[in-house]
């Protein structure tokens, strides 16, 4: 097994490749231009107001590397309503396709705060609540509601470290949960490979995914009926075992992708590759009900309107 920190220089390669590749293709903004400072969509405000709709397909359903044993591939639609100021609000539905029952099988409303402290440093906060089928193998399906709280240092045109905290409030009875996320990035930006004013960009990063796991508490007992008559004693009794100690801190996956986004007129046409390693898995008492996979990769992408 490679050791957490072997596996770090895999995201400093990761990034060194897929700016070699990029720069060799396309023609990057010079100094001048403008466009040079463009970001990410959804990763600050331009100063107006916009209006954002649109639905994504997610190959998997995937939470800190943690992923049930069938694969859960969704549509889930999406809208965002973004004030100048930098506050927000955007709500999105979870249907998976080819469920028996033809029903929504989660969703979130998400209310949130994005601003510029300097130039180089922006932060944003934000409240969701989350909406669950009773029916739901999502892993994340006994999270009710999440605070969210982040901070963005752009390096000058290299880098960008990110930190982000989760506080996760689970359903009645689980405790909750706390995530600590670090990442970095770096954009490159296209501009004019189309049509005159189109932006292509590519947002290589690498985060590391921290926190507790009282999620699984309700995931194992109560959705996947861990604990049956037809497991010994001991092999429950090394459950519980298992159970409590999900409330300690612990490295929970890195995670490697490469965020793409092309952007036209109002339209936004999104891909977003990830591929993620996993740390302190299940154990074997526990595989055949969740996922043991030491990595999963996993692809989301979309089309969009902006207004």
């Amino acid at each position: 097994m490679i050791k957490p920190l072997q596996k770090l220089p895999l995201a400093a390669l990761f990034l060194f490749f897929a700016s070699n590749a990029f720069c060799q293709t396309g023609t990057m903004p010079g100094p001048d231009d403008d466009s040079s400072i463009t970001k990410t969509d959804d990763k600050s405000n331009d100063g107006s107001s916009s209006f954002k709709f649109g639905v994504s397909y997610v190959s998997n359903s995937v939470f800190m590397g943690r992923a049930d044993t069938a694969r859960t591939p969704m549509l889930v639609p999406e809208l965002k309503y973004t004030l100048k100021n930098g506050i927000y609000f955007s709500g999105s539905a979870d249907y998976i396709p080819g469920k028996k029952k033809k029903r929504l099988d989660g969703g979130d409303l998400a209310a949130g705060y994005d601003f510029d402290i300097t130039d180089d440093l922006s932060a944003g906060a934000s409240f969701t609540k989350m909406f669950y089928s009773s029916t739901s193998t999502q892993i994340a399906s006994s999270i009710s509601s999440t605070f969210n709280g982040n901070l963005t240092y752009d390096i000058g045109t290299i880098l960008s470290p990110s930190l982000s905290v989760d506080y996760n409030l689970n359903k009645q009875g689980i405790g909750n949960d706390v995530f600590v996320n670090l990442g970095i990035a770096h954009d490159f930006i296209a501009v004019g490979i189309f049509g005159a004013n189109d932006i292509f960009l590519i947002s290589p990063t690498a985060t590391v995914n921290t926190g507790t796991q009282n999620f699984y508490d309700a995931y194992l007992t109560k959705k996947k009926q861990l604990k049956t008559a037809k497991r010994t004693t001991a092999q429950n009794a090394l459950i519980d075992s298992y159970i409590s100690k999900l409330g300690q801190f612990e490295m929970l996956d890195y995670e490697l992708s490469a965020p793409l986004e092309y952007k036209t007129g109002h339209f936004i046409f999104q891909f977003t590759p990830t591929y993620a390693i996993v740390e302190n898995q299940l154990p074997k008492t526990v595989q055949a009900k969740i996922s043991n996979q030491p990595s999963i990769f996993y692809f989301e992408t979309g089309v969009f309107l902006k207004f």
